[in-house]
């Protein structure tokens, strides 16, 4: 049974109470260094940090971890950056399982389809398309939040993921480079979205007029953009 979304932890290095979703845990491994936790499944005892690069490496600064474990703690030498790579290592793997299932699609022509539609729960884009390429598909996007809004469609959203070049896509699924893809809905693409939603949040950088929205590019979303 999966943890309901509401079942919190304590961050080790902030002391605050938040969401499971919103930190990632860190655990011994056999050979006593730690690594992540990515799927919070691990045995042992676990040490919860903020799902956040930066609160990461922080806690690295702070030595919280053996604070937290009550014992000396061998590190890896880049704990932040193996994070990102375990994160990003589910996400490809989840985004293999959805196309099997039929719940992954790719191509502009199939992509600006389903946009049209609104049949997607999320629109991926590569982080190194043609700005002319990404704007024909963040336009229809616009175009469906902007009906959502004057329907008055209460938590309506697709996100847009811009983390992985057209490389690494094509890497993760098997194929060329992939430049515009998308998710549909079914329960693969939804383990899916919801790994790339922890990727996008761990790499976010704030801004001083956050909204606490966390954008998929990187940062966080400034009121103007909601």
């Amino acid at each position: 049974m999966g943890r309901r979304q509401d079942t919190t932890r304590l961050c080790a290095l902030t002391r605050a109470e938040l969401p499971i979703p919103e930190l990632i845990r860190f655990v011994l491994g056999p050979d006593g260094v730690l690594v992540p936790d990515t799927e919070a499944k691990a045995e042992g005892r676990g040490v919860w940090i903020t799902l956040s690069r930066d609160a990461v490496a922080e806690a690295v600064k702070k030595k919280v971890f053996g604070r937290s474990l009550k014992q000396e703690v061998t590190l890896p030498d880049d704990l932040p950056g193996l994070t990102y790579l375990r994160l990003e290592q589910r996400l490809f793997a989840a985004l293999g399982m959805a196309r099997k299932a039929g719940q992954f699609t790719f191509g502009a022509t199939k992509v600006r389809a389903l946009l049209e539609k609104g049949d997607l729960i999320a629109l991926i884009t590569a982080s190194d398309a043609s700005p002319d390429g990404r704007s024909k598909m963040t336009g229809p996007l616009k175009a469906l939040h902007h009906a959502a809004r004057e329907d008055e469609k209460v938590g309506f959203e697709i996100p847009h993921f811009e983390m992985l070049s057209s490389e690494q896509l094509g890497l993760a699924l098997g194929l060329e480079n992939v430049i515009h893809a998308a998710l549909i809905r079914g329960a693969a693409a939804q383990a899916a979205l919801e790994k790339a939603r922890r990727l996008a949040r761990y790499s976010a950088k704030p801004r001083e007029n956050d909204t606490g929205r966390h954008a998929v590019d990187g940062d966080v979303l400034p009121d103007e953009t909601r």
